[in-house]
């Protein structure tokens, strides 16, 4: 029987608006997807795993990925490379996983053009204020950093009408009820309905 293909989620949100987090914990919560691993030439940050978290690699190396094709999408942002492998991504959908990405607006169009069936989710904190609050919390970036990441916030929010659904990231809990129902709700579509099992084992007497 031809195995069912996975399905394609693309998560965006303003740095600090907590999409890292909420893709992580919807891959704890449900079995059936996975979290794609970004390519980044970016230094690792406290806790973060090497091939956990992103596969952090140099700038030759990535540039090299760039020309050999291997890359579905990839952007500068904040002075970093992060890219998406295009083989990973088959691979995972292809043995019949769903597979979530967490990456910028300008990766989401480039995955959009290669992949017109994935569903794409964008990510809002409560208030920019709020936004301010959080990225001062990870106490990671410096004010300068800070200052830049909201200012490219604004830009990168102004992309919300071209994603599927929107979600406020006030309440953790919320935001995750409300992405795993988008997620089995897409799942649960007629196009990914494997009909010749229904075929054998509903409409046959």
């Amino acid at each position: 029987m031809k195995q069912r293909k996975g399905s394609l989620f693309v998560v965006s949100a303003p740095s600090g608006a907590g999409k890292t987090t909420l893709c992580w914990k919807l891959c704890d919560s449900l079995a059936w997807i996975k979290h794609s691993i970004s390519y980044t030439t970016r230094s690792p940050r406290p806790g973060e795993t090497n091939g956990v978290h992103y596969t952090f690699t140099d700038e030759d190396e990535f540039r090299s990925m760039i020309t050999e094709g291997e890359l579905v999408e990839w952007a500068e942002v904040h002075g970093n490379f992060y890219g998406t492998s295009k083989k990973m991504i088959e691979d995972m959908t292809g043995a019949g996983f769903d597979v979530i990405l967490d990456i910028d607006v300008q990766g989401a169009r480039q995955i959009k053009e290669h992949f017109p069936d994935s569903v794409l989710i964008f990510v809002l904190p409560p208030s920019m204020e709020a936004l301010k609050e959080r990225l001062a919390g990870r106490k990671t970036d410096s004010e300068d950093v800070i200052k830049m990441r909201l200012q490219n916030a604004i830009g990168e929010i102004k992309e919300y009408k071209n994603y599927d659904y929107v979600i406020v990231n006030d309440s953790l809990d919320t935001a995750l009820k409300e992405i795993s129902s988008i997620v089995i709700a897409e799942r649960a579509k007629i196009s990914k309905m494997e009909h010749e099992r229904i075929k054998e084992n509903f409409l046959k007497l």
